[in-house]
């Protein structure tokens, strides 16, 4: 049974490269499953800005999901969302969303409020968002439907900072979702290393995203 922590704030560090191996002791029982605290899946990021995630450059390109992976159901009524996750990632929440990871894999949902998202606000956030992550190389940006409503789909990549001992670097691949409903808005981001194919879980995941 996994644990997770009480409401921490999700701090970014060193543009999210370092955070990745951060991690928290405090924990408290929920009725759905528990999981280990970590600071590590990134900071907090808004729609109107924030840190862009980024893997870790102690990682190595792993973490894919198994065809035969469980997923748990994450319910915060706090945040009044769930959505799956896979059995086994860390999970920690805050009072203003949450994140989930495992190896280099990071899912970070955050909550605000706000009008709802069009294509133009949301490149204009990957913009910004590149502003303070020279890294980020923004991709397409798409206004979709998902089974919780409307929704603008974009994705960019980040990169680590050169490993300390071979250089490497790490490159990680995100789909960064906005969603809203009656002035509330959801900006979840799936991240993945470069070479790992988690198409077909980071698509289940963000199916089952509900708003409650």
């Amino acid at each position: 049974m996994l644990k997770r922590t009480a409401a921490l704030p999700l701090l970014a560090a060193a543009l999210l490269g370092a955070s990745a191996c951060g991690s928290s002791s405090s924990s408290s029982s929920s009725s759905s499953s528990t999981a280990s605290s970590s600071a590590s899946a990134g900071g907090t990021a808004a729609p109107e800005g924030g840190a862009a995630l980024a893997a870790d450059a102690k990682s190595a390109a792993t973490g894919d999901i198994p065809d035969t992976q469980n997923f748990l159901t994450l319910n915060a009524p706090h945040l009044r969302v769930s959505m799956l996750y896979p059995e086994g990632w860390t999970v920690q929440e805050s009072a203003g969303g949450a994140s989930i990871k495992d190896k280099n894999n990071l899912v970070r949902i955050t909550l605000s409020h706000g009008s709802p998202p069009t294509t133009a606000s949301v490149q204009a956030q990957l913009a910004a968002l590149k502003q303070s992550t020279p890294s980020l190389t923004p991709g397409t940006v798409q206004s979709i439907t998902l089974k919780s409503g409307p929704a603008v789909k974009a994705t960019y990549t980040t990169q680590s900072a050169p490993n300390p001992v071979t250089g490497k670097q790490v490159t990680l691949m995100v789909d960064h979702y906005v969603l809203s409903k009656g002035g509330r808005l959801a900006t979840v981001e799936l991240g993945t290393p470069k070479g790992v194919d988690n198409v077909d879980a980071y698509k289940r995941m963000i199916e089952s995203f509900k708003w409650q």
